[in-house]
């Protein structure tokens, strides 16, 4: 349910970073068991929303142990798909998923997301999932994202969002900072990791005021799709031609 952020040199990365490695071997078993299963529907959506071309280059940011990238390529296998984490652990685990079930596996990097080792227009879309709470600065981020794409590509963003309902905030406000430290205490092997997680959402934007800050960095046609009464939402911006 979270991939690993990539941000600049700094306290709260050096800190995300270390946590991540520790959980790298559960990770995948805990993001199903935290979710039911319902993460994997949620990441087909945001591809679909992305909608890229065929045999276009594709960006997975923060790509953790390679859930998008691999949904990716099973939902296109004419897709070239470059995922990128600054976790090497989180990466290990993406490179050996890749070489078991592809036989030409995608490429993974170890980069920052604030200073992408691209060209400017390189690639025809652009995902990140459950990690851009977790930057440092989210302007920055969006920024650079917007650079490496070319005219007219799409950046989809899923993560965490805070429903609009006030009842429904409140009961999923119980589960995500009540239940899921306990889960990710027990499944995952660090209760602080998965504690840390949902305070990040504390002081993250609602989807209305995300999407005002893609505009801002700007994305055009920005818009967000709320899943699960907005527990939920996938974010899209395009590329001015």
């Amino acid at each position: 349910m979270h991939s690993v952020p990539t941000t600049c040199s700094s306290a709260k990365s050096i800190h995300v970073r270390e946590m991540f490695a520790r959980i790298a071997p559960r990770y995948d078993t805990t993001n199903r068991v935290l979710t039911a299963g319902l993460d994997e529907g949620w990441r087909r959506r945001a591809i679909a929303l992305l909608a890229p071309p065929e045999g276009g280059r594709v960006l997975d940011l923060c790509c953790g142990t390679g859930d998008v990238v691999f949904h990716l390529l099973r939902t296109d296998p004419t897709l070239r798909v470059t995922g990128i984490d600054f976790c090497p652990p989180m990466l290990e685990e993406a490179r050996a998923r890749a070489e078991r079930e592809f036989h030409d596996p995608p490429e993974f990097v170890e980069a920052d997301v604030t200073e992408l080792p691209f060209e400017t227009g390189t690639f025809d879309g652009a995902t990140m999932a459950f990690s851009l709470r977790n930057v440092v600065d989210i302007d920055d981020v969006l920024r650079e994202v917007l650079r490496v794409l070319r005219p007219g590509a799409r950046f989809v963003n899923l993560d965490v969002g805070k429903p609009p309902n006030r009842l429904w905030r409140r009961l999923f406000g119980f589960y995500f900072y009540g239940i899921v430290p306990l889960i990710g205490g027990l499944v995952g092997g660090s209760r602080q990791a998965y504690a840390y997680l949902p305070s990040s959402l504390t002081h993250h934007p609602d989807a209305p005021h995300l999407r005002e800050r893609f505009e801002r960095a700007g994305f055009e046609q920005a818009r967000y799709v709320p899943l699960m009464g907005g527990a939920i939402a996938v974010h899209i911006g395009t590329k001015p031609a």
